[in-house]
């Protein structure tokens, strides 16, 4: 699992709260929320998972308002 780091994506973190990850095929959302929280210590309103044409599982984490999606970034290195 890797975040995505385009131009769209960092928007989407600065605009909706939300941090787009590339996950594992066989990755179900509550899987998902379960590692984004237990590894960043935050809290995961919503998950939202689709399949890219070139085969990749992406995944759209909406973070909680008490929880910046700027600070994972920053975490990350995606700022």
């Amino acid at each position: 699992m890797y975040p995505i780091t385009t131009e769209k994506a960092i928007g989407l973190v600065e605009l909706q709260n939300t941090i787009q990850f590339v996950v594992d095929m066989k990755a179900t959302k509550p899987e998902i929320k379960k590692e984004v929280e237990e590894t960043f210590s935050v809290k995961v309103q919503s998950v939202n998972t689709y399949v890219t044409p070139k085969g990749e599982k992406r995944a759209y984490v909406k973070l909680k308002k008490e929880f910046k999606a700027d600070d994972i970034a920053a975490k990350l290195k995606m700022v």
